[in-house]
């Protein structure tokens, strides 16, 4: 498997990077299935692994941990996030310095490591001056707990300001972005890829087969109820994401439909053309595939080795024109002021 920058980082990874989020109580229970399915992972040629530590409240960190014990650690590039809520406490979530100190502790005690090689902001805080966070993981890449940092589900405005703030500040900056990134979720083309390369940023995506959409269980009448429901119950926020009921959730069934067509007349599994396609843009580095059985991973493992014919990203673009979001609910971040009332009306 070809490995791609991070970034300038000087970081080379797998251009598939494994994501942990269904290991544990969220998706796969079984510890040692879930350790088997990393393995295979790395005997595949992936050495990028990701996780969070709000991922099933801190088993997912604890799995992986477990099953890179066992694995040459230097030959694998651990990711992981902070900053989801862990718990009731609220001090025990956001990017302040508090925090970050303290739940990096915690992660690198759950992942059984004295280092992780990529720690990022899981979303954007409000409440925190992004100097306070941006000093916090300054001082943790000097102590050599962090080799680089990143951000997740950042809008392209607030990635700007960071790197001003870094460059003013000397602080160490934001070396990736974590975006949501798939055929049907294609919104930060217009504005955080470009910003992303104008600063020489990795990018990692996250949900190329849009949480389950463009795994081949939906369509046009194959409504799988018990997919929808399988996952709802288990990632906290997700149930407008699977609502079949809503007119955007309708046009997403059409649009698999239309995409499932142009795979089987490109030879290809609709797994397969989803992932190739986010691999084709130039500001991606790697793209998560977060698998929740053996099953699951083999068929995305052939995607780094397939290139789509122009032809085909030309009809995908006529499907889902560029730098369009079928379901808004599907980008995960809104800023305050939309999602606030008293914001807009102050």
């Amino acid at each position: 498997m070809e490995h791609r920058p991070l970034g300038r980082t000087g970081i080379k990874v797998s251009p598939l990077c494994l994501g942990a989020m269904m290991f544990g109580a969220w998706g796969n229970p079984d510890h040692d299935d879930a350790a088997a399915i990393i393995h295979r992972a790395l005997d595949a040629g992936i050495n990028f692994v990701d996780t969070a530590d709000v991922y099933s409240a801190g088993e997912s960190e604890t799995i992986v941990g477990k099953a890179l014990a066992s694995v040459d650690r230097s030959r694998v590039v651990l990711a992981t996030k902070v900053g989801s809520p862990m718990g009731a406490d609220p001090n025990a979530r956001g990017a302040s310095r508090r925090w970050i100190t303290a739940a990096c502790e915690q992660s690198l005690r759950r992942l059984k490591t004295d280092h992780i090689d990529l720690y990022q902001v899981h979303r954007p805080d409000e409440t925190v001056d992004v100097d306070e966070t941006l000093g916090a993981l300054t001082d943790l890449v000097r102590a050599g707990k962090i080799r680089a940092f990143g951000s997740s589900t950042f809008p392209a405005e607030q990635l700007v300001a960071a790197q001003w703030v870094a460059q003013r500040r000397g602080r160490e900056r934001f070396q990736t972005e974590q975006p949501p990134y798939s055929i049907l979720v294609r919104g930060i083309e217009g504005h955080v890829l470009p910003v992303a390369q104008e600063y020489g940023m990795g990018v990692v995506t996250w949900s190329p087969l849009a949480g389950g959409w463009l795994s081949g269980r939906f369509g046009v009448g194959k409504e799988n109820t018990s997919e929808r429901d399988k996952r709802m119950p288990r990632r906290p926020g997700a149930g407008g994401r699977f609502d079949l009921t809503t007119p955007a959730n309708q046009r997403k069934l059409e649009i698999v439909t239309q995409l499932a067509a142009l795979a089987a007349e490109a030879g290809l599994t609709l797994v397969e053309l989803a992932l190739a396609f986010v691999l084709e843009h130039p500001a991606v580095s790697a793209a998560i595939v977060g698998p929740r059985t053996r099953d699951q991973l083999e068929a995305q493992l052939a995607a780094p080795e397939i290139r789509l014919d122009p032809a085909v990203l030309d009809r995908i673009d006529e499907i889902v024109p560029p730098g369009v979001d079928v379901n808004p609910e599907d980008v995960a971040w809104q800023p305050p002021a939309l999602r606030d009332a008293a914001l807009r009306r102050r």
